[in-house]
């Protein structure tokens, strides 16, 4: 192997291992946000920090739980066992989607400065795996 494949094949193990790590975290956010807006009373969810569940509608709320939970084994579960593994970033678009509207939403209730690194975090954590599965480090389907 020469020393330009050797520097490749060690950057793409690189790009492999970071785009994991992208999608355990986005994974953990949102699977652990998801669980607690399906779960929890929108008093309790009020009471650790998310005063804005008290002011939507329950339904909504559940919707966005299911929604963040299934994509956080959207983001995994593909990649992980090679079954259609472009669902991966189909998910983390999923998550952009996610994090542009919060921050539409809290913007209009003039709550930028305390939710908007957050926002702007997940969401560049989110592209980050749409632009790396789908261009730099795609899975390949298993069969």
């Amino acid at each position: 192997m020469s020393n330009a494949q050797t520097t490749a094949s060690r950057a793409s193990t690189a790009w492999q291992i970071n785009l994991w790590i992208a999608q355990i975290l986005l994974a953990t956010l949102f699977g652990t946000a998801g669980t607690l807006k399906l779960f929890w009373a929108p008093a309790d969810l009020a009471a650790v920090g998310l005063a804005w569940t008290v002011d939507v509608p329950l339904p909504l709320l559940r919707l966005i739980g299911t929604v963040e939970l299934l994509g956080a084994i959207g983001v995994i579960l593909p990649a992980l066992t090679r079954i259609l593994p472009f669902l991966t970033p189909l998910a983390a678009t999923g998550f952009a989607t996610i994090q542009v509207l919060a921050i539409g939403f809290h913007a209009t209730r003039g709550e930028t400065a305390a939710v908007l690194p957050l926002n702007i975090g997940l969401l560049a954590l989110s592209l980050v795996v749409i632009w790396g599965r789908f261009r730099k480090a795609p899975i390949k389907s298993r069969g």
